[in-house]
């Protein structure tokens, strides 16, 4: 079975990946054959020699490659130009991955995981087809109030139609702590419907800000008040991966902030395109106008390599997280 699950809304993705997973079988018996691979890198003969394998005391195995679409994303020159034809190999090469990828033996269970992809990637149209293909746009609006509405329910609350405004308003399409500060304010009301005093007095950006002060940090070398930020936030209740999809998520969002500042766009478009509450938009314009490219290129890369390094299990979180304060914040260190 091929699955693709791709775009922007990370929390809504790792969601249907946890479900793909409860779906396969004994999870303990998945554990031990579940294979991450790194689809910037993987050949073809590795991916099929992991494919082919069969499982271990199971029925299945679960494969799991992430940025494989991206690597054959169209690239274009400028908004004026037309895209740059991919050259010969690389067609080649798509065509080779899409060749196996629709022929992959039963016993094998394989997820495709992207962020944002075009519509026309050609690896992507080759495999919709032949693939559950599932996508994940960041949610704005009527479909992110739907969506506070629906979790609010799983949650066992409910809550007022000015609440879910106000509280869409004030988070933003961050289902990560949306999903937080709406177990917050369940714990915090204890059976009774959330209403708008119970947002105000509740929900906060104390974490949100902590996490921006430690990319602050690590963009401008400071190892110490780095990791102190990070002992807080773990010592508070967040997880790695949740930090981890943080930290990877603002630096993402300060290059395309960069981006549309170079664009000359109006504040309200950069908002509208980044989907954020006015707080981080404001926090996000200030990084992206105190740093430069080539520094938030570097750490956004270097919180790729972390994030697959806490998935392969070559690190605990914890750990891989303060190997690369280590790593982006050698000038700070004797």
């Amino acid at each position: 079975m091929l699955y693709i699950l791709w775009g922007e809304d990370d929390f809504s993705l790792t969601r249907s990946l946890q479900e793909i997973k409860r779906g396969i079988g004994d999870q303990a018996l998945l554990a031990a054959n579940t294979t991450t691979l790194d689809g910037q890198r993987v050949t073809l003969d590795q991916l099929r020699t992991v494919c082919d394998t069969m499982p271990f005391l199971a029925e299945k195995r679960l494969v799991i490659i992430q940025g494989l679409l991206g690597r054959f994303e169209p690239q274009v020159k400028s908004r004026r130009q037309k895209k740059i034809a991919p050259p010969t190999e690389q067609k080649s090469e798509y065509k080779s991955f899409a060749a196996y990828l629709s022929n992959i033996p039963d016993s094998t269970v394989l997820v495709l995981i992207d962020g944002r992809t075009k519509s026309n990637n050609p690896l992507l149209k080759e495999l919709s087809a032949k693939a559950e293909v599932r996508s994940f746009p960041i949610l704005r609006e009527n479909k992110l109030r739907q969506w506070i509405e629906r979790e609010v329910a799983e949650q066992g609350a409910s809550m007022s139609p000015q609440a879910v405004d106000l509280l869409a308003r004030l988070v933003g399409g961050n289902l990560w702590i949306m999903t937080n500060e709406i177990s917050k304010l369940a714990l915090f009301t204890s059976g009774r419907r959330i209403d708008v005093e119970d947002i105000k007095a509740i929900v906060s950006s104390a974490q949100e800000a902590n996490v921006f002060a430690m990319v602050d940090a690590i963009l401008d070398f400071k190892a110490g008040v780095a990791e102190q930020l990070l002992e807080q936030l773990l010592q508070r209740g967040a997880s790695p991966a949740y930090l981890l999809v943080m930290l990877s998520r603002q630096a993402r969002m300060i290059v395309l902030a960069k981006e549309l500042r170079r664009q000359r766009k109006p504040e309200a478009e950069i908002q509208s395109k980044l989907g954020l509450a006015p707080f981080p938009l404001r926090k996000t314009l200030e990084q992206a106008q105190r740093y430069p490219l080539e520094r938030l290129k570097q750490v956004y890369h270097k919180l790729l390599q972390t994030d697959l390094s806490i998935k392969t299990g070559k690190f605990e979180g914890g750990l891989a997280l303060n190997l690369l304060i280590a790593e982006l914040c050698p000038q700070a260190r004797t």
